[in-house]
């Protein structure tokens, strides 16, 4: 498969992020403003009211989510291997490792200690480093000669240059029956590989890809890392295991996804104009009538210790989330019948709503402090009766609920000294709005909107 036809594939399979909106999605946007315009004119206290009903219900629908979904999430059901159920060495197949690379000059010779100590035959292990040509301080940083099963792959500097475009460049070079992603930052356990091929040689076809669980090794930098590693805690630790236990679509994390490398070039690799090209290709593999699972195998990251380079990070995560509702919502019939009833709600609740909720979050937290400054008076239009007590139960119950998944995903991962931090997360959620209002800033910005804000590595030394 070329280069250009796994850069286009995308768009033959589920369409791209490369444009905004299509053209149905556009007429249906005008009109909407419009006839919101309209009717806030006719009756701005009704509307006012309404938007504020079925915000209130969003709210509810989105926290009930998370929460049902991080209580329900079965352990006893992720893909588990012991070392005697991994298969042996003269088993195992060629895996090839794609790692997207750039400006990694620092944490480059650590990364490729960390890939060479990992527990798979050199001579049918393909570790491909992918770096931009232009990228000089990476490539000055190699050293003369790689280890047995690196190679280089160099990524021509053209537009969009993106770590999914990055991907599917490696992917023309993939030897591997399976292939992995891994960032530069990261610490995969040594038998992670083995434990995918036990995962995907346990399975039938249609099992296409195996998550493996990120942690942060770096919990204790400062509160920043605290929160950060609490929110991956209940993210990888419940959540994702709630919708793997129920079946649901799910959005595959940046790094550490495992595929059947057959399937993945069928799929159209990734799409080269989506900042969370990870999140898109778990829909699409749903959409497919595929599986992911989880499995039981953990890969170490570095939790952002500096607020610029998390809001860096986290607006881009936030605008690719943006991009992969908008892409599939361009047909919502056909998404469906592709995802039923169950899988359709799921994905709105996991990709839309809750960016939404995060969005609207600055909305309601001014509402709170104008009541308790002014009173009820200069809300009491928005909130009657039934309005304010599904208001308030989602800030208060909603609040404490989410609180305490997080303070539970530390006990789970023995981030003990952690849990008191989550007194006071409600102020990392105030920063995942600032970022939130960056992404869609950005997204409403063509020159903007497929940029990849770059995530700085190697700023703690690693443990």
């Amino acid at each position: 498969m070329s280069q250009q036809t796994l850069t286009t594939a995308a768009a033959l399979t589920c369409d791209s992020a490369r444009t905004l909106l299509n053209r149905g999605q556009a007429l249906v946007a005008v009109g909407a403003g419009l006839l919101l315009a309209a009717v806030a004119l006719l009756g701005p206290g009704a509307t006012g009211l309404a938007l504020t009903a079925a915000a209130s219900v969003l709210y509810v629908l989105v926290i009930s989510f998370k929460v049902l979904l991080s209580r329900g999430g079965d352990r006893s059901r992720v893909m588990r291997f012991s070392a005697g159920e991994l298969p042996p060495y003269e088993e195992l197949p060629v895996y090839t490792v794609l790692v997207p690379l750039h400006r990694e000059g620092r944490v480059l010779s650590g990364l490729l200690d960390r890939l060479a100590a990992l527990d798979y035959p050199t001579d049918r292990r393909q570790i491909l480093l992918l770096i931009e040509e232009d990228d000089e301080e990476t490539r000055r940083a190699l050293p003369a000669e790689l280890p047995q099963g690196f190679e280089t792959v160099l990524i021509p500097p053209s537009h969009p240059r993106t770590k999914p475009k990055a991907c599917n460049v490696g992917l023309t070079h993939a030897r591997g029956e399976f292939c992995v992603i891994y960032d530069a930052e990261d610490q995969p356990e040594p038998r992670q590989l083995r434990k995918a091929v036990a995962a995907f040689r346990s399975s039938p076809r249609w099992m296409v890809c195996v998550q493996a669980e990120l942690q942060y090794w770096n919990p204790w930098t400062n509160w920043l890392t605290r929160c950060f590693a609490a929110e991956y805690a209940q993210n990888f630790g419940q959540f994702l295991h709630g919708l793997d236990r129920f079946r649901l679509p799910i959005p595959l994390g940046g790094t550490s996804n495992h595929f059947r490398t057959d399937a993945l070039r069928d799929l159209g690799a990734w799409d080269p104009y989506n900042v969370t090209e990870d999140a898109d290709l778990g829909m699409r593999i749903a959409r497919r009538g595929w599986s992911v699972r989880m499995m039981e195998s953990v890969t170490l990251e570095e939790a952002n210790c500096r607020l610029g380079n998390w809001l860096r990070q986290r607006s881009r995560w936030i605008k690719g989330y943006c991009q992969t509702w908008l892409v599939h919502m361009r047909s919502p019939a056909q998404l469906w019948r592709d995802l039923g009833p169950r899988g359709f709600a799921a994905f709105h609740l996991t990709m839309g709503f809750s960016t939404l909720t995060t969005l609207l979050n600055p909305i309601f937290w001014a509402m709170t402090v104008l009541y308790f400054v002014a009173g009820s008076d200069p809300i009491a239009g928005l909130f009657p009766g039934p309005v304010l007590y599904i208001a308030a139960l989602s800030f208060v119950a909603g609040n404490l609920l989410l609180m305490h998944g997080y303070m539970a995903g530390c006990l789970e991962r023995g981030l003990h000294a952690a849990v008191r931090t989550m007194l006071f997360v409600p102020l990392y959620w105030a920063l995942m709005s600032v970022a939130a209002y960056k992404a869609v800033w950005q997204l409403l910005r063509p020159s903007r909107r497929h940029f990849w804000e770059l995530t700085e590595h190697g700023l703690v030394k690693s443990h």
